[in-house]
């Protein structure tokens, strides 16, 4: 005798101590609304999100007390021809009077003309700490709009690097709340559509809304340790209704299967756990150590989405192996009340699989034709991919219509020295510290005489007068060609020669452009790991799930052309422009640079829901003695309801994210929905098919190395209905072989 699984001696569990199992839940819900309200998330500084020489630059000057205050710049202009001088000039002595006499401002700088006299701008210093000024300049805010309402004639904005993070940090929210309040009708309406009864319907989205709720509740605790930087939220949403209601989808569509075939509630709980529920814990557990590759990066944008992710994937599956067989064995037959008529006539004509029979059959005649016809496909839409360009979020890949930004974007135009900088930080660890100063100098003075920069170099020291900071103004943003040659001119060139040599002395270098350049560089030496983290762990999860080698390639294929597609659809997109006016953004040529990173690893974990599900059913029927053709037939009518429904489900919550204002949300809204579609439907009735048509060796392996632990077992007592159980019959393919 084998051993029961855990799957169904958990599911046992909860369908016959449904309120224990039930009160466990509410009350994890509960203890995760108290951490939601209690514990404040802790959010990444610029320190945290920096990385290489950049990062420990930061560092250095945050231990030294030299880190810049918050800087805003309250910006007059004319908003139509020439400016009225002596009006700007009363404007800006109204502003630096109003705001100096404010306890959030620490000093109002001089102000600064532009070379041609067409604006001026105001340098404020907010009081406090840098990374929190963006939570108290409403006041300033407020003194710039008295500004503006008492000189009509000008145009009176602020920006500054804590009022465009406030901006866009609203709007972020206001697409998550909107995104929250689309996704609940679209993915109760998909289910109602699944199944034809209002309770079955509710059951995943209940699932669903309470795991995404649990996993923010126990990330505002991780946080503390893992920051976040401003996406995680997003993420648990969108990866959290995704893969909550595909889960409980997969667990309710077995159960009802086995109470049609004539099992009472429990013992059709513990039939869809043999099967789906052992599906749900395979796939969960693929997509939490594919995920858990990114924290390979050692990049705190990663690790925050990663954690995220395994949380609410790791809620989400322990829900659907309790909560779910709990409510459907209180239930029983009621889990199908009310029914919607028309709703639950079309939901029975779809469990028929009848539509993906009539594809199925004509690919097992022809495969080698099916699996020509789908590569051709997949190539072209995966070819664009090869002229990916990533570039890390700059201004242009902002929301538009943010004040903030559009005033930001007028001052680098009228204000060319308000461009990036390039930022030496030297410390003296022992010694007399003149053989840094006069580096630094010498380093300041060939810096200047090289062309490269623009006026304005200064130099700070500590209080303790052993660390150093040299800024050198570039004349032109950070990622223009300009500004790239004046790091390499510091880095590469006048760094090493002047302060390399320096006994005691330790130098790094940061600014925008340096920032950037190294969150890629880790990128990209962290990649060839990740990726190969990645393929072993889906390699190994399916090998010892199937216990067959050409699954567990099969697998790798696939997955790869799946997320092909995905970046090449995003290059098309994004970085060609084909659908500006649909999505509502304005193209910058290039891709965000950790999109594709995190698609990989999101995409080949999530893909594993229908993959599993679909070769468990295919090894299912092949161990009850179909002939392997019969077999992939059987396992794709079966399951093409509930694999098309959930597909539907993901692809709608992720198109909602496509919505949003941001350009990186949208990219990944684009990239998951467009992959999962392409996953579901080309690759897992056409390409995986004909794949085993032409290799039916794989099916008889996966059904000869079979223990049966997972075969939908028949209870060991009497059966609760009066009707005899049924164990599933495959259903044999009519065409000739």
């Amino acid at each position: 005798m084998t051993r029961t699984p855990v799957t169904v001696r958990v599911a046992r569990w909860s369908a016959t101590h449904p309120w224990r199992s039930l009160g466990l839940w509410l009350g994890l819900v509960a203890v995760s609304v108290v951490l939601s309200a209690t514990v404040a998330p802790k959010t990444a500084t610029s320190e945290d999100m920096a990385a290489g020489s950049s990062q420990q630059a930061l560092r250095l000057l945050d231990d030294a007390g030299l880190e810049d205050p918050a800087s805003e710049l309250v910006v007059v202009s004319s908003p139509d021809g020439e400016l009225d001088r002596p009006d700007a000039v009363a404007a800006l002595a109204d502003g630096a009077a109003r705001m100096d006499a404010l306890p959030e401002v620490a000093a109002v700088g001089d102000v600064v003309w532009a070379a041609d006299g067409a604006a001026a701008l105001l340098p404020v210093h907010v009081r406090g700490d840098p990374e929190e000024a963006s939570d108290h300049i409403g006041p300033l805010h407020e003194v710039t709009a008295a500004v503006a309402r008492d000189h009509p004639g000008l145009r009176v904005e602020q920006t500054g690097g804590a009022s465009v993070d406030a901006a866009v940090t609203e709007v972020v929210e206001e697409d998550l709340a909107s995104a929250e309040a689309l996704s609940l009708p679209v993915t109760l309406g998909l289910m109602l559509l699944a199944f034809g009864a209002l309770i079955a319907a509710a059951v995943p989205v209940l699932l669903a809304l309470t795991s995404v709720g649990i996993a923010l509740g126990l990330y505002a605790v991780v946080s503390q340790m893992v920051p976040d930087m401003g996406t995680v939220a997003n993420m648990v949403l969108l990866i959290g209704m995704a893969v909550g209601v595909d889960y409980s989808l997969f667990f309710v569509k077995r159960q009802r299967e086995e109470r049609q075939r004539g099992l009472g509630p429990i013992d059709a709980v513990e039939v869809a756990a043999a099967t789906a529920g052992h599906s749900i814990l395979v796939a969960g557990v693929a997509v939490i150590v594919s995920v858990s590759a990114l924290l390979l990066v050692g990049s705190v944008i990663f690790s925050g989405l990663a954690v995220g992710a395994i949380l609410v994937v790791a809620v989400a599956m322990l829900g659907s192996l309790t909560v779910v067989p709990a409510l459907v064995g209180k239930l029983g037959r009621w889990v199908d009340r009310p029914r919607i008529p028309l709703l639950w006539r079309l939901a029975a004509r779809t469990r028929s699989g009848a539509f993906s029979g009539r594809i199925v059959g004509p690919v097992l005649r022809r495969p080698v034709v099916a699996l020509a016809v789908s590569g051709t496909i997949l190539v072209a839409l995966a070819a664009p991919a090869l002229t990916l360009r990533l570039e890390d979020t700059d201004l242009s890949q902002l929301p538009d219509g943010i004040a903030e930004v559009e005033a930001l974007e007028r001052v680098q135009t009228d204000f060319p020295t308000e461009g990036d900088e390039v930022v030496v930080v030297a410390h003296v660890a022992s010694g007399t510290t003149a053989p840094a100063e006069d580096a630094l100098a010498s380093l300041r003075a060939e810096a200047e005489a090289s062309g490269r920069f623009a006026p304005g170099a200064s130099v700070a020291t500590s209080e303790d007068g052993r660390t150093f900071e040299l800024v050198l103004p570039t004349p032109d943003t950070a990622g223009a060609e300009s500004s790239a040659a004046a790091l390499d001119l510091v880095r590469s060139d006048l760094g090493p020669a002047l302060l390399d040599d320096l006994d005691g002395v330790r130098w790094e270098t940061a600014g925008a452009e340096a920032e950037s350049r190294d969150s890629t560089d880790q990128q990209a030496s962290a990649l060839p790991w990740v990726v190969g983290a990645v393929l072993l762990f889906t390699l190994a999860v399916m090998g010892v799930t199937f216990r067959s080698g050409g699954v567990a390639l099969l697998t790798l294929l696939l997955n790869v052309a799946s997320v092909a597609v995905a970046f090449g659809v995003l290059a098309l997109v994004f970085q060609h422009g084909w659908a500006e006016g649909l999505l509502d953004f304005e193209s910058n040529g290039t891709v965000v640079t950790w999109i594709p990173m995190f698609l990989f690893v999101v995409l080949v974990g999530l893909s594993m829901d229908y993959h599993v599900l679909v070769l468990s059913r295919i090894r299912e029927a092949a161990h009850l003695g179909a002939s392997p053709r019969d077999a992939v037939a059987t396992g794709i009518r079966q399951t093409a309801g509930p694999v098309s429904m959930a597909a539907l489900v993901m692809v709608s919550v992720f198109g909602l994210f496509a919505t949003a204002s941001m350009v990186e949300m949208k990219q990944m809204g684009v990239g998951l929905a467009v992959a999962i579609l392409v996953d579901a439907t080309l690759v897992r009735i056409v390409v995986l098919p004909a794949l085993l048509a032409l290799r039916p060796g794989i099916v008889s392996t996966m059904a000869r190395r079979s223990s049966g632990r997972h075969q939908a077992p028949l209870p060991d007592r009497a059966p609760e209905s009066p009707r005899p159980p049924a164990v599933p019959v495959p259903v044999p393919v009519t065409a000739p072989r």
